[in-house]
């Protein structure tokens, strides 16, 4: 059974319990609602919620857990299981997904029968041009036992399924049961759902931290096995970014994030400023008619793809600036630049300040620039003396929301900045930041257990840690002038 066909079932049951819940309990007052200590309503809503919501929470933790405890069994039924390596291992297990996948694509198209799955032998070519059909390539050095394992990891992930079935539907139908016959014109139906229901917003806001968690957690545990790998003395202080997966490389930080903090500093020296002025112009001068026309429009770059912005730095703004300003005075002749990418960049980011500092400043209150006014104040003094200083802890957050997306941009500065790793003064030179080379370092059949591939998760780690300084900074100052103006 898909698991759209599932859902479907738990969903179906929900609102059959919902509707029988909700007519119990007009039927059990004999239609006089003014016996029953809540809304009929809420009563069809407590069934509802114990049919849908324990059923859909087990099918959740079938679907993480069940793949985790299949690939484990797959695994020790390979014969050199204990021997392999970790990373070895990954890889075999890797070939075992992707062959059980085949199988069964094939076996839902009808290409293949059960028996002839069972019957099947790795090293046939005839089943290689099968799988080949699926779209699966198995290369000459898969190993039968490796296609064993593949047809026992199917066989367990169909299993799985069909148990996960049949208990997520027992689930639910023994909620809509024990639901239902908990009715009663006495039953405090409306403090049981809204109980329900304020869990289930906890847990939704849970989400966020959890997921945090888990995302430092995996950093933390894959940059310590880096650390392991490659001194950290070196990663911090080096000057020298040549990674080599052939051994002997260097991997020093330095230069990337060099690279990093100039083109987030050369984008942000373009759109702050012009972001702030167009939002104290279209909040403050521009008429209703000009601001409905223009702030859309403003707003319509921060919808453009990256990939867009990448291709006008490197077809337009790249060759541009090489030709009118780097060969003429001579400092270079290349158009990926620092201030392409920047450039771009600061384009790209123009929204991000302009539209939530508009909607900042008109949330100053009317009142303190009529009092302004009132003491004598030009339009410019109030903006500049009273609205902007009461407006500033929200600046200070879309700068440095607009910080944080420049930092985490990749494909501006791939196709604008290049991917050269080194330190340098030059704008008009060609430099890589952080996440291009996070990219860089995962991209290819690579083993997951080298310095060169594991280096992605410090470098991912330094720029969660500097990001986190920037937040921490940035509340400080907001902090600061928030306590000067009251």
């Amino acid at each position: 059974m898909s698991l759209g066909a599932l859902l479907l079932i738990i969903v179906a049951l929900a609102f059959v319990g919902a509707f029988a819940g909700r007519s119990r309990a007009v039927a059990l007052v004999g239609g006089d609602r003014r016996k029953l200590h809540s809304l009929p309503g809420h009563y069809g809503t407590v069934v509802f919620l114990f049919t849908a919501v324990p059923a859909l929470v087990l099918m959740a933790a079938w679907l993480f857990l069940s793949p985790v405890i299949i690939e484990g069994a797959a695994s020790r039924s390979l014969p050199e299981a204990s021997s392999d390596s970790s990373t070895a291992m990954t890889l075999v297990m890797t070939d075992v997904r992707r062959i059980a996948g085949g199988l069964q694509v094939l076996a839902r198209r009808g290409d293949l029968s059960e028996e002839s799955i069972a019957e099947m032998r790795g090293d046939l070519s005839l089943i290689r041009g099968r799988m080949a059909q699926a779209g699966v390539a198995l290369g000459a050095d898969v190993r039968s036992e490796v296609f064993e394992a593949a047809k026992s990891y199917r066989a367990m992930t169909n299993s799985s399924r069909f148990m996960m079935a049949i208990a997520v539907i027992a689930v639910a139908a023994a909620g809509l049961v024990w639901s239902f016959f908990r009715i009663n014109p006495d039953f405090r139906a409306r403090n049981v759902s809204e109980q329900f229901t304020r869990s289930m917003l906890l847990a939704a806001s849970l989400v966020a931290v959890l997921t945090t968690f888990g995302i430092v957690s995996s950093l933390l545990f894959e940059t310590y096995n880096f650390f392991n790998m490659y001194p950290a003395t070196e990663f911090f202080f080096g000057t020298v970014w040549n990674p080599q997966f052939r051994g002997g490389s260097e991997l020093g930080i330095l230069p990337l994030l060099w690279g990093t903090l100039y083109v987030s500093t050369v984008a942000l020296l373009f759109a702050v400023p012009v972001g702030l002025y167009a939002a104290i112009y279209m909040s403050e001068y521009a008429s209703k008619p000009v601001r409905s026309i223009a702030k859309p429009l403003l707003e319509l770059l921060a919808g453009i793809p990256t990939i867009v912005y990448g291709l006008f730095a490197l077809i337009t703004v790249g060759p541009f600036l090489r030709d009118y300003f780097a060969q003429p005075m001579g400092l270079g002749n290349s158009s990926s630049s620092v201030l392409t990418a920047g450039l771009v960049m600061g384009i790209m980011l123009i929204p991000f300040v302009s539209s939530l500092s508009d909607d900042i400043i008109n949330a100053v209150p009317q009142s303190l620039r009529d009092g302004a006014y009132g003491l004598g104040a030009t339009r410019s003094e109030a903006i500049r003396q009273v609205v902007f200083p009461a407006a500033l802890p929200g600046i200070v957050g879309a700068v440095l929301l607009a910080a944080s997306r420049a930092i985490g941009e990749t494909m501006i500065v791939v196709m604008g900045a290049g991917a050269a790793a080194k330190l340098g003064l030059n704008p008009f030179d060609a430099m890589t930041t952080v996440t291009v080379k996070i990219v860089s370092q995962l991209t290819g059949d690579t083993e997951f257990a080298s310095p060169e591939t594991l280096v992605a998760f410090a470098l991912g780690m330094t720029l969660f840690v500097f990001t986190l300084g920037l937040n921490v900074a940035a509340l400080y100052i907001v902090r600061k002038y928030r306590e000067q103006y009251e």
